[in-house]
């Protein structure tokens, strides 16, 4: 990837790496999908 796209070495130059190590599991307990949509829609994006 490194190679198709040089511009993603700015970002990750310290690590070197593109993806961390880390993971992440969540679950909606059941929610109708109307509720999670809404959620969503209401939550600003990170910048």
């Amino acid at each position: 990837m490194r190679t198709e796209f040089p511009e993603l070495a700015r970002h990750h130059y310290r690590a070197n790496k593109l993806w961390s190590g880390s993971s992440f599991a969540g679950s909606v307990g059941g929610a109708p999908i109307s509720v999670l949509c809404q959620y969503i829609e209401q939550h600003n994006r990170p910048g």
